[in-house]
């Protein structure tokens, strides 16, 4: 009986020993039943409160992303895709272009104000607002 364990030793089953005598099959169910109930308790205020926390996080998020979208006609510069060329003070924007179709939100096709149309598609991540 090392660090409190609660093992029953051989001697205490041959001698009787008062906790062996005192021990009721029925009686040791109950707190650990009880136990159970309290366990499924727990469990579902955990989770609660884990829906809560998560609604909180959300409506956090959500409370501060600005919601950007663009018109067909719209002036925007796209980010420059080739660093080649450019030193450090060059501007991060080319353009502006014009955007000539929305494909899904978020994505777009540019053209220049001459009307050549690009053959990739640019996220809104890469444009931002040409104020002329």
């Amino acid at each position: 009986m090392v660090y409190g364990s609660d093992d029953i030793l051989l001697t205490n089953l041959d001698y009787g020993a008062p906790r062996v005598r005192a021990y009721n099959e029925q009686g040791a169910k109950a707190p650990l039943e009880d136990a159970m109930d309290q366990l499924d308790e727990v469990r579902d205020v955990a989770l609660l409160r884990l829906a809560k926390y998560q609604q909180a996080l959300c409506w956090y998020h959500n409370h501060r992303v600005w919601n950007r979208a663009f018109n067909i006609g719209d002036l925007v510069l796209p980010l420059v895709q080739s660093n080649k060329n450019h030193h450090k003070l060059s501007p991060p924007w080319e353009g502006p272009y014009a955007i000539m179709e929305v494909l899904r939100l978020g994505t777009y096709k540019l053209k220049t104000i001459v009307g050549k149309v690009f053959a990739n598609a640019w996220n809104i991540e890469q444009l931002h607002r040409f104020y002329p």
